[in-house]
């Protein structure tokens, strides 16, 4: 499936990666589930760390490659997350074609920069018609390129298990009509919080798939963490695709030894993890200021408390892949 993919990429390296990053696509290429563990194209273990763009509709001047291109160069990301909202204003369901191309300015900026990408569904519901058509089209776009994973519901409210799965089997399905092989997260009840039931009921007859936890350090602990080991010694696949070290309000102080608990317990247990959010909103989660400019090249006095600590957790594990 990605006979291509090696000549366009190629290609690519040479106009947009910069002098000296780490191409982490070319050295790990296709991604795997093997067992709970997400490995690369030769079965070795890999552990993926990134930031997650805000909602789309709300901060799309940071959806750009130059943002993209910062985040990779600077802050050493090796997967980023385009956040696309779904029902609010100016989301999918009102403006689709605004949408996908926000969506795609990020995904190939990415695949151009030699990085992992999310292509993020950011809705608390289930729209299934629409999500299918979405990714029926983003598979038959970017299904050859290794970079990408689908995460096909962020963050489920008050669905339960059932009905997250019985949707989910009907959106995996679609994209394994043109995209075989590359990962698929799926959420789980609760703000990704209820991985215990998925852990008990996993969906069946199909490959590749990981299970999202979300965390928020202020407010998600010691017990959500025991969820997640319970899980994973039952064999599910999780991925942290959402994270950050304050309250799950995205406000409030930063907790900062539970947020370092929990990037220990990520690591320690082989699962990769992503922060959240490139945005500039007067709230603590919200990693930039407004003074930050949309393509990157962001400055210390740039950042939010949480965007400096943000940016020094992804540096300090994933300094291998710096420039």
């Amino acid at each position: 499936m990605k006979t291509v993919y090696s000549l366009l990429l190629a290609c690519m390296v040479i106009v947009y990666l910069p002098a000296g990053a780490q191409n982490v696509v070319r050295q790990h290429g296709q991604l795997q589930v093997k067992g709970a563990q997400l490995c690369n194209q030769k079965g070795e273990p890999v552990v993926l760390r990134g930031m997650s763009f805000g909602w789309h509709n709300f901060w799309p001047r940071f959806y750009n490659g130059g943002a993209v291109q910062w985040l990779q160069q600077d802050w050493g990301c090796t997967v980023v997350r385009a956040a696309m909202g779904v029902e609010p204003r100016r989301g999918y369901k009102q403006d689709s074609a605004g949408s996908v191309r926000a969506v795609k300015a990020v995904v190939d900026a990415a695949i151009a920069a030699g990085i992992y990408v999310i292509i993020d569904w950011h809705s608390h519901n289930i729209n299934l018609e629409e999500a299918r058509t979405f990714f029926a089209q983003m598979a038959q776009e970017y299904g050859q390129y290794p970079n990408v994973i689908y995460e096909i519901f962020n963050e489920p409210e008050r669905q339960s298990w059932d009905e997250v799965k019985a949707y989910s089997a009907e959106v995996i399905g679609t994209i394994r009509k043109w995209d075989p092989d590359n990962i698929i997260l799926v959420g789980s009840p609760h703000w990704d919080q209820d991985v215990h039931l998925a852990a008990d009921a996993p969906l069946q007859g199909f490959s590749n798939l990981m299970y999202t936890l979300h965390f928020y350090a202020a407010t998600h602990k010691q017990s959500l963490r025991d969820r997640g080991t319970y899980a994973l010694k039952k064999g599910l696949p999780l991925f942290i695709s959402e994270s950050a070290g304050m309250e799950a309000t995205g406000n409030g102080p930063l907790n900062e030894s539970e947020w370092l608990q929990w990037i220990e317990w990520a690591e320690q247990n082989g699962v990769s993890w992503v922060t959240w959010s490139v945005s500039d909103k007067d709230e603590t989660c919200s990693v930039l200021l407004p003074s930050a400019a949309s393509d990157g090249g962001w400055k210390e006095t740039d950042l939010k408390e949480s965007g400096k600590k943000a940016r020094a957790l992804i540096r300090k594990y994933n300094k291998v892949y710096l420039k």
